[in-house]
Formats: structure tokens, sequence, C-alpha cells
């Protein structure tokens, strides 16, 4: 993969990307609709995966949010056409690196010296590229080691890149602008402490030590002396990359023994620390060769709110849609239906979040569930294009959730997707959920 040897820093320079990625885009409509005038019963198959090439390949050389918000779009398998889905996802892991004399400029910028002389060896060529930064491999006193670098520029541009990102976010993907107004300002508090590698250490020491009990995970060991704000190093974990795994296949014990411990994880870290490692894309993940679920970055954290935990959570109780009252208490604190919604509006998204949440929440509704199962996700799938279609939400002048539930959300859509990819059945612990605990639900309500 052909390397970058400069990234566009200042807001003009990337400003002219975008400018430059919108004209292409206009050129790929006047070519689509040419093919229209010649056949009437062309499909936009075409225009997608001409879209889908330039807009990638225009974010890729940005690199930073804007890569990062394709990654995030890449892994909601509803709200994409197939083309961006599969082009976007090589963000997750192989979007092209940065070239080696500006991987040493950080080096000499942050740590004073050059990965020479700090490493016994150090791979001139990154060996995974993703949207904010990428990893080397390095030796020193014997021990290999991964050194994530991030890309120049990155924290200076995230909130620039995300209002430029906007229009195309909006026009392209039929975005809802209430609610993109909403919850962007989540993902830019979220990516602006991704960028900070002093943070991310911190919690990756943190989380790590608290999720170590967890039967068949294993985390690398942190090394603050070779770490800076754009500098982060770690051990080396031996294995193969999850989205590896997931395309070849494993075999059926390793599949339920690493689908286990990832919801193991997920589950302590939502139900136990409130704190989250909430970017679950295989590209964060891999599979040890004694069998076990390594998790290599925790550059994404949620931390979630007390008054927010206590209340999204009743979401799982399955007695919850037979309660009317509290079920509309529920709803309105979670900004599915406001006070002044018309009866038309609350009926209608009353009846379409409960349709939701019932289906979101089933894997709880037992001690175990097979994520193998084709017609539940069948059934997600197709309510997750009904919901990407519906004029109602797109239209709505008000955003339909709170900001806290963004991450929330998509952790679980991406641990889902991932346990369905491995076919695995597990354990829920749906019953030690605090949440759901009567006398909770009871104060909360």
């Amino acid at each position: 993969m052909k390397e970058h040897h400069s990234i566009p820093v200042t807001r003009a320079q990337r400003a002219g990307k975008f400018i430059v990625t919108g004209a292409r885009i206009g050129t790929n409509y006047l070519k689509h609709f040419g093919r229209k005038l010649v056949n009437p019963e062309a499909g936009k198959e075409r225009l997608h995966e001409d879209n889908a090439r330039d807009i990638y390949n225009s974010l890729s050389e940005l690199k930073g949010s804007a890569l990062k918000v394709a990654q995030m779009l890449s892994m909601d398998k509803n709200l994409l056409p197939v083309a961006y889905q599969q082009k976007f996802a090589m963000a997750q892991y192989s979007a092209p690196p940065l070239s080696y004399p500006l991987v040493v400029k950080t080096f000499r910028s942050t740590l004073g010296k050059t990965p020479d002389e700090l490493f016994d060896s150090f791979t001139r060529r990154a060996v995974n590229a993703a949207s904010m930064g990428q990893v080397h491999q390095a030796v020193r006193n014997g021990r290999r080691l991964a050194v994530k670098v991030q890309y120049p520029g990155v924290a200076d541009s995230v909130r620039s890149d995300l209002a430029m990102v906007k229009p195309i976010a909006l026009s392209m993907f039929n975005l809802n602008p209430a609610e993109y107004d909403e919850f962007i300002q989540e993902v830019e508090s979220r990516m602006l402490e991704e960028t900070d590698y002093v943070l991310e250490l911190e919690r990756s020491v943190a989380l790590s030590k608290a999720c170590a009990h967890i039967p068949n995970l294993v985390f690398p060991e942190y090394y603050p002396h070779l770490s800076s704000s754009r500098i982060l190093t770690m051990d080396w974990l031996e294995g193969k990359p999850l989205g590896e795994v997931l395309k070849k296949g494993t075999s059926f014990s390793t599949a339920q023994q690493i689908g286990q411990a990832m919801w193991d994880f997920y589950h302590h870290q939502m139900h136990v620390l409130r704190s989250v490692h909430a970017d679950p894309h295989p590209g964060n993940f891999i599979l040890t060769d004694d069998g076990r679920l390594g998790i290599i970055d925790f550059g994404c954290v949620k931390v979630i709110p007390d008054d927010f935990y206590s209340v999204y959570f009743q979401l799982l109780d399955s007695s919850l849609l037979h309660d009317e009252p509290r079920r509309d208490a529920v709803f309105r604190k979670l900004r599915f239906v406001y006070d002044d919604d018309t009866s038309r509006e609350v009926k209608f998204f009353t009846g379409l979040f409960s349709e939701l949440v019932d289906l979101l929440a089933r894997p709880f509704r037992n001690d175990t569930f097979n994520f193998a199962e084709q017609a539940y996700f069948q059934s997600l799938f197709a309510l997750g294009e009904r919901l990407a279609g519906m004029k109602e939400l797109r239209q709505s002048k008000k955003a339909r959730g709170v900001r806290d539930a963004l991450y929330i959300n998509r952790t679980y859509f991406g641990l889902y997707n991932i346990l369905h990819d491995l076919k695995a059945e597990v354990k829920t612990h749906a019953q030690h959920i605090p949440a759901l605990n009567k006398t909770a639900l009871k104060r909360a309500g």
C-alpha cells in the first residue's frame, strides 16, 4: 500500500481536500445521470462504488476524525450501501500508512529521541494503519513491542473536520440534521479524548487491571517512559487480527470461548465499572496463539453517568414494555418522545421505539443467547433498513434519543455483529445487571 509522505494539517488545506472531493462526487452523479439516459433501468451500484472510492481516498489522505467517521459508518450495516461499507471498513485496520520521516519527526518532537535511539529495532514501515494513528513493531531489551504513533495534526483538526464532513453525511446518507447536530458533539468529545495518548495510557492501564480476572482475556503491558502525548508503547501480543479470524473462520470451541470472553468483558465494563471500551470493531482485537482474546486498543472509552445508567438500562427489562406508565416515563427521559409532541407523534414514536427496544433487548431475555440465530439478525437488519428510510425520523425537528446513548448503542451494535460473525452462544448474566434490580427500578421510575 502506498505511503503518505505528508498530511494536510491546516484548515485551508483540509477544506480544499473536501472541496475537491465534493467536485468528484458531483462528477460521479453526472456520469450516473448519463448512464440513466442511455439505460433507464441502470441502478446506483456503479454510483455508490465511484463515490465510496473517491470519498475513502480523500479521507485516507486527511486521516484523523474524518476517516474515523467513515469507520464508524462502516459498522452500521443498514445505514450505508454495500460499496460504502466495504470501502469504509478499510479504515479499521488498513488505511494508507504514514512515511517513516514523519514518524521520526513525531518521536523527536514528543520524546526528544528517534526510534533508533529508543529501541533496538523499529520497523520503518507501519504494520497496521487506521484512522487516527498507525502501529510499528519494535524490540527493546529482548521484548517485542507495539508502538502506536498518532498522525500529525489529528488533534488540532477534529472540530473543523467534523464541521466539513457534515454536508456529505447529511446529503449522501440521509442523516437527520437535528440528530447530527446533537450527537456530533458527543462524537467530538470522544474523538478529542482519543487524540490524547496520555489519557489513553491511563485508561488502558486502569481498565486492563480492572478486567484482568475475566477468563480468556489478555492485555498488553504498557510503558509510560516510552510513551507521550502522541506515542503509545505496549507489549506486542502474538496472534491473528480478529477481522482475519472472522473472514477465515475458526473452530467452534474457540469461537465460543472468545465470544464469551468478549461478552463478559463488555458486561463487566457496562454494569460494574461504568466505563466502556466503546470501539468494538475487529481491528481492536486479536486472537492470541493460545486461543485468548487480546484487547489492544483503549482509545475510545465512554464513561457512563449514573443518572443515565439507571434510566437507560431499564430498556433491558422484559416487563418495561408491559408497564405503560413506566415505559412512557423512561421513553421521555431518553427523549424518544417529547412532552410537546403531537398525539400522532407520541403514538408513532412510542410504537417505533417499543419495537426497537423489544428487538435489541432480546439477548437479555434469557440466561443464554445464540448469536448465530439467523432469523434474529434478519429481523434486526430489516428493522435497520426501515429506520434508514423512514421519513418520520429523517424529517423530525428533534433528536430522538439522548447524547449519552450514542456510544452505548454503538458498542452493543458492534458487539452483536462480532458475536454473530463468530456464531457464538453466550451466557448473558442478565440476572446480575444492577439496573434491573426492582428496588432501583422503582426509585428511578
